[in-house]
């Protein structure tokens, strides 16, 4: 299995475990991983959701070959449920980042409430490298956290940003060494689930309801638009060069 749960002192852990493939997601860990947080909904035992990946890597984004061969095309698409599951979470959820967090790896922590990232940790957003755009708010959410022009550096350019970078940013809430952060991120995760539930999860859905509308906006023009560009030949020679540089290695 790619994707590990467990539930327990009223903490729903999710880990992305595919490490001999840098934990690139496929469409069946997209499932996965919407199942996992929707159950985690439907638990009333639950008061948080800690996501993780490896102690060496979060994400190295999607999977590009299962990608292609299965894009996601319509709503109820694997990586699309995820991604809503993940949006629409009442619960607070708690991310440990240990290195690389690529693409999607990085869009995700958009949507998430408490991000903790080792000092060693690199996020980037190389949509435009592959003939793409921006996906699930990002367009938004990190010029809205960034700024324009420092958002500008890493959706245009698909510039990495360091683990300071990302907290100058405000992509993440905290740095800390390597061996710290999944044992910090549990331990917030454990301070959540003391806290009243209901006054939880209404603070959290009044932070966020002041841009919910324009977020779902931007997520369905960036869908539309990604879907069109994906077609593009522009994108296919960008995936071909990309894929061929990888196996050249």
């Amino acid at each position: 299995m790619s994707i590990l749960t467990e539930t327990a002192d009223a903490i729903a852990r999710i880990q992305i475990a595919r490490p001999e493939r840098k934990n690139a997601l496929t469409s069946a860990m997209y499932a996965a991983l919407a199942e996992a947080l929707v159950a985690a909904e439907a638990d009333a035992s639950v008061r948080a959701i800690l996501l993780h990946g490896q102690p060496d890597i979060f994400s190295a984004g999607n999977d590009l070959e299962d990608f292609l061969n299965a894009p996601p095309e319509n709503p109820d698409a694997p990586l699309f449920r995820f991604m809503g599951a993940l949006a629409q979470a009442s619960k607070p959820v708690v991310v440990a980042v240990n290195g690389a967090a690529v693409g999607i790896g990085t869009t995700m922590l958009l949507h998430c409430d408490l991000v903790y990232c080792a000092d060693d940790s690199r996020f980037s957003l190389p949509f435009v490298n592959l003939g793409l755009c921006p996906e699930y708010g990002s367009s938004l959410l990190v010029p809205l956290a960034a700024g324009y022009h420092r958002a500008a550096e890493k959706l245009l350019l698909g510039d990495p940003a360091s683990a300071e970078e990302a907290l100058e940013m405000g992509l993440v809430s905290r740095i800390l060494p390597p061996a710290e952060v999944l044992g910090h991120a549990r331990r917030q995760c454990e301070r959540l689930a003391q806290l009243p539930p209901v006054a939880l999860r209404q603070t959290k859905r009044l932070m966020k309801d002041g841009w919910r509308v324009a977020t779902e906006r931007a997520i369905a023009e960036e869908t539309a638009t990604f879907k069109r560009l994906l077609a593009s030949d522009e994108a296919r020679q960008a995936f071909a060069s990309f894929l061929g540089r990888r196996a050249a290695r």
